[in-house]
């Protein structure tokens, strides 16, 4: 088998089948990010999404046996949404952030990548393969800066030259050895926006997050939110771009390029009042083949509650009240006496006076004192 000429059949192949981006990498194993990630766990700066086994994450070897190199894959997503509905004061809306608008990307890029595995398996019937996307074992980004797709930002995404990073990853470990490409050179220099910006301090150097305070990490967890980080939430429903938009390597960058990836308006930025007593059905039939779905609709029930209090919108008062009477999860009723309280209308002292002594949940009394307190200032 000529490794060289099937190299250059795979990448116009891919071209056929919409991959923006293709490059080839060792499968050698990450070391550098080892030490990194090891790094990270001895500081706490995970999320605890990613695989926990950290030789499974750098060590392709395991994951297929006698693995060659990496196939990696990009395909550039829109920057920016056609039409999007404008925030009213009778009708606030929440946004997604761009990597939950149209399908979700996961979908999306399993397709390309089985279809890459077949297109090898056709040329080479004993090829062994395992792709991944994002939630695999190994890192997407660290495959991608290795395959000469994009350097590693020190916003902590992978950049294009081509797309910005406005583009999601996926990779296949092969048994194939391809000839690997040339890593590109890190192009950040001096910039440091997006570490300057960064609502939460995430970004603790270039290069370098604490997934614990990261605001995309936040809108995905499904406790309490911190009070320290509901005020820099403002009205993100789930994911955050503030490090990308900021990015002059992102500056012109939308690529439209892919329909399956277009945004829905009413759905990337939906009203918030109906998100609030949405049942689980209608929430499945309205934002189920959208990533952000992937936590259920808990999550972006209370940060719609959190965006209420931002927007301090008196209109969306009775469905607080409502949440407070009859939702039967403490972190809904805690969350939304919380928002009442900052909401600001005297009115509301005696609703929740009222409910402090039937509530029973210790953390949800917690919410309703602090409610109380803002408004008796």
């Amino acid at each position: 088998m000529n490794i060289g000429a099937l190299k250059e059949e795979v990448i116009a192949y891919s071209k056929t089948i919409g991959i923006d981006k293709i490059g080839f990498a060792s499968a050698d194993t990450f070391e550098t990010l080892k030490g990194r990630l090891l790094m990270q766990q001895e500081l706490g700066y995970q999320s605890g999404f990613e695989e926990p086994d950290i030789e499974k994450r750098t060590n392709p070897g395991l994951l297929v046996p006698k693995a060659k190199s990496i196939i990696a894959i990009a395909l550039a997503y829109p920057s920016k949404m056609k039409n999007a509905p404008k925030s009213t004061r009778e009708d606030r809306r929440g946004i997604f952030c761009r990597a939950s608008w149209g399908k979700d990307y996961h979908d999306v890029l399993r397709e390309k990548l089985s279809k890459l595995e077949e297109f090898l398996k056709e040329k080479s019937p004993d090829v062994r393969v395992k792709s991944m996307v994002d939630t695999g074992e190994l890192s997407d980004r660290a495959v991608a800066e290795r395959a000469g797709i994009g350097w590693s930002g020190k916003n902590c995404a992978t950049i294009t030259p081509e797309f910005g990073s406005y583009v999601y990853l996926g990779e296949i470990v092969t048994n194939i050895p391809f000839e690997p490409d040339q890593p590109i050179e890190d192009q950040c220099g001096t910039c440091n926006k997006c570490v300057d910006v960064c609502p939460t301090g995430a970004l603790v150097q270039g290069g370098q997050l604490n997934a614990q305070r990261c605001i995309a990490y936040l809108t995905q967890t499904k406790g309490f939110l911190p009070e320290e980080f509901r005020t820099k939430i403002g009205n993100r429903l789930y994911g955050c771009d503030t490090c990308q938009t900021v990015c002059p390597e992102n500056k012109g960058k939308d690529f439209h390029l892919h329909e399956e990836m277009e945004p829905d308006p009413e759905l990337a930025k939906p009203s918030l009042k109906p998100l609030l007593s949405m049942s689980n059905r209608e929430f499945k039939d309205k934002f189920g083949h959208v990533s952000g779905s992937w936590r259920g609709k808990k999550p972006i029930q209370r940060n719609a509650i959190i965006a209420l209090a931002h927007y301090k919108d008196t209109t969306a008062l009775p469905d607080l009240y409502k949440l407070v009477k009859d939702d039967p999860r403490p972190v809904i009723r805690g969350t939304a006496a919380w928002a009442i309280g900052k909401i600001g209308q005297a009115e509301s002292i005696s609703f929740l006076e009222e409910h402090l002594r039937k509530e029973e949940d210790d953390e949800v009394l917690k919410e309703m004192r602090a409610g109380l307190d803002v408004l008796r200032k």
